[in-house]
């Protein structure tokens, strides 16, 4: 069954397209980057992770060779289909309800910025349903000057060119943002809806959703691990 694409978020480029606009052959070949050592350095070896928005698994091969077990969960039948080795689930993250709880709840790939702030409060309250009292969310922020340092590229050591070409405010505090990612064989495009949040408005949101910071694990503080209040 295809996919509405969600509003705001468009996509060109060869395969199946999500619907917040990841084209599913892209996100299989960009490389893994230094998400599993954080998230390894941040909970109880061999935890039982619950990864909301899970892709195509680049994150999540790597944490299952580290011995974590992974609950997988992604809107996208296509990019699930790339998931080897985890229990896996088609639902969006709003609509999620397993009961169950995780030890660690993971939500990565700047979900927290969601364009839509109702979505994004939906996303948290996700969190927290499914998180453990005495587990931990670890949340992916953007970087702080991520829509100021516009535009800017970076060549990967593999071979292939991503730029984020433009970060333009829509009127009601999210930005339209639009990303190349450019192969030798391929040419990839996407515009999606973010949300930017200052720290304070980050912790804000969190303290909102009944999280808090425990601390953030990496010194440009895009890597958070919070826990629950209530």
């Amino acid at each position: 069954m295809e996919l509405k694409m969600r509003a705001g978020h468009q996509a060109t480029g060869p395969g199946a397209i999500t619907p917040d606009g990841c084209a599913v052959e892209l996100y299989s070949r960009l490389p893994v980057g230094t998400e599993p050592d954080v998230i390894a350095s941040a909970v109880p070896a061999g935890a039982h992770i619950l990864e909301l928005g899970c892709g195509v698994g680049r994150v999540t091969h790597p944490l299952l060779e580290r011995g974590f077990t992974v609950t997988a969960v992604d809107e996208s039948p296509a990019m699930l289909e790339r998931v080897s080795g985890a229990r896996t689930i088609c639902s969006p993250i709003e609509d999620l309800d397993l009961g169950e709880q995780f030890g660690v709840v993971m939500l990565g790939s700047f979900l927290v910025h969601a364009g839509n702030a109702e979505v994004r409060q939906a996303l948290l309250r996700a969190c927290v349903r499914h998180v453990a009292p005495a587990g931990c969310v670890l949340i992916q922020r953007e970087g702080e000057d991520w829509h100021t340092d516009v535009p800017r590229e970076r060549v990967d050591p593999s071979g292939f060119t991503v730029r984020i070409v433009s970060s333009e405010p829509t009127g009601d505090g999210a930005h339209s943002v639009h990303a190349e990612y450019e192969f030798p064989d391929a040419t990839w495009t996407q515009t999606f809806l973010s949300r930017p949040l200052a720290r304070e408005q980050f912790e804000e949101i969190l303290t909102g959703a009944d999280l808090k910071v425990d601390r953030y694990l990496t010194d440009d503080r895009t890597w958070v691990r919070a826990v629950p209040t209530a």
